[in-house]
């Protein structure tokens, strides 16, 4: 078989796992692949072959990621995110970590330090029961709160 078919099957698989896939960088790869045919098809050598795939994969690809970058969209903030939670207990104070109720259920969450009077951190030791805390973050089933409400 001529090495210009072969690379012509390794581009044209490319493309179908990429579109089974949805990434660009196997289109890239299976384009770069039809440029080496195409070096391949005029008999040039295989180092020539492959330096011309690694070159389009190469150029592509940083195409492909700058594009990506120029594109990326900000991800939406949880709708739990600045909702009030109500502090139940302690789990364990020295790792932060407390029970609080919200939405009717007990969840676990993770008391964000903050910045004191003084110019140093808490870690709110003066937490009771029946405090209001504020949700930063939603990680799983673990919450992290804040006793002051973020900015929406």
């Amino acid at each position: 078989m001529d090495n210009y078919l072969v690379w012509v099957l390794i581009g044209f698989g490319l493309v179908i796992v990429e579109l089974l896939t949805g990434t660009f960088y196997l289109l890239v790869l299976g384009i770069a692949s039809f440029g080496a045919a195409a070096v391949a098809f005029f008999e040039l050598s295989f180092p020539l072959q492959a330096s011309t795939a690694a070159i389009l994969a190469a150029a592509g690809s940083w195409l492909v990621h700058l594009y990506r970058v120029k594109n990326r969209q900000q991800q939406m903030r949880s709708m739990d995110y600045a909702q009030p939670v109500t502090f139940e207990e302690w789990v364990d104070q020295s790792e932060r970590m407390a029970r609080v109720r919200y939405r009717g259920a007990q969840w676990e969450a993770r008391i964000e330090s903050g910045a004191d009077n003084t110019g140093g951190t808490t870690i709110y030791a003066d937490v009771k029961a029946g405090t209001q805390l504020y949700i930063l973050i939603t990680s799983g089933n673990t919450l992290t709160v804040s006793k002051t409400r973020p900015d929406k």
